[in-house]
């Protein structure tokens, strides 16, 4: 017998095992839609990047900060540097477009919008050229 494993909608591999606070994640379901709301505090909207590859909705960032202090001569007391990159992934579904999914960034808060089921696709006439 063949084990074929499944996924939830909005599986998030990392979830259980990251441990990690960043990127915190509501999703809500809204008028036919998914609508996530995703914290990024610090994060600039350049840093981030989405990608959706069979059926996975990957989200990422990087982030870096350099931190000097100096005493009254001028003389460095500390300096630290900092450099981090974080993602997750949700599976959204096979038929779900890089068209389909509506994004937008603002006051650290990524905000996605995608539709519940993919949208039903209208077959268009394709004619035939005979020979």
């Amino acid at each position: 017998m063949m084990y074929y494993p499944t996924f939830d909608l909005f599986d998030d591999f990392f979830s259980s095992n990251s441990g990690n606070d960043f990127m915190k994640t509501d999703i809500v379901e809204k008028d036919g839609n998914y609508e996530l709301a995703i914290e990024m505090p610090g994060i600039q909207k350049e840093n981030i990047h989405m990608e959706l590859k069979n059926g996975y909705l990957k989200i990422g960032a990087q982030t870096s900060k350099d931190t000097e202090n100096k005493d009254n001569n001028g003389r460095v007391i500390r300096k630290e540097r900092f450099s981090g990159s974080y993602s997750r992934s949700f599976y959204v579904g096979q038929n779900i477009t890089q068209e389909d999914v509506k994004a937008s960034f603002s006051n650290g808060e990524l905000k996605i919008v995608l539709p519940k089921e993919a949208p039903k696709k209208v077959e268009e006439t394709k004619y035939i050229p005979i020979e």
